[in-house]
């Protein structure tokens, strides 16, 4: 049973955190995303 403890501690935890960390970042990943395309909008307009 111990060893089951061990083991959580040991993968568990680094997977929750890549999970929370890549959820996190897929959301800044479809804003800048966005921005860029607009900024693109921006500069065909201005030409």
């Amino acid at each position: 049973m111990e060893n089951l403890y061990d083991q959580i501690a040991n993968v568990g935890f680094p997977i929750a955190v890549s999970t929370y960390l890549l959820v996190r970042i897929e959301g800044k990943l479809s804003l800048l995303t966005e921005s860029i395309n607009e900024l693109t909008k921006s500069i065909i307009d201005l030409r």
